[in-house]
């Protein structure tokens, strides 16, 4: 068994679709970056790179590299999840955190957990998101950005 954490953070802007798990979220402004910033899947995506002890997302998918360019984050999870299964490796599970002041995220969190299931290959059930509010402190509390953490678990296929 191997454990991975990850960790995304991105600053909200308008002008871009927020997209969080996969899912796009009705809200007057998204996430900055060069791919699609969907900062839960950059957090499991980092988190099973970890475990894998392969680095990091910006790693293997470049800034610099134009194809990456509003690249899906579900592709990024989607190949990220074939190496794992090329080392030799399943996926266990997946608990993750988003850290947003706004919006009201729960009214997505199942889908979320579904379109992440799916991706993945996982039953739902072994998929845990979370939202946490900052609170009004610093700059996510102020709603200048939303960051995700996760936690993955790996074992011998």
């Amino acid at each position: 068994m191997k454990i991975g954490i990850g960790y995304d953070i991105h600053p909200l802007v308008n002008g871009r679709p927020l997209i969080l798990g996969g899912v796009t979220i009705p809200y007057e402004k998204g996430l900055q970056g060069y791919s699609d910033a969907d900062v839960l899947i950059h957090a499991i995506c980092n988190a099973l790179l970890g475990a894998l002890g392969k680095g990091d997302l910006g790693s293997h998918y470049p800034n610099s590299d134009p194809r990456y360019r509003n690249y899906p984050s579900t592709k990024f999870l989607e190949e990220i999840t074939g190496l794992v299964h090329k080392e030799g490796f399943r996926i266990a599970n997946i608990d993750s955190v988003i850290i947003a002041q706004e919006p009201r995220l729960s009214p997505f969190m199942e889908k979320m957990r579904e379109h992440l299931a799916k991706v993945v290959g996982l039953d739902k059930g072994q998929i845990g998101i979370k939202a946490a509010t900052p609170e009004g402190v610093g700059s996510l509390g102020q709603g200048q950005g939303i960051a995700a953490q996760a936690v993955c678990l790996i074992e011998q296929a």
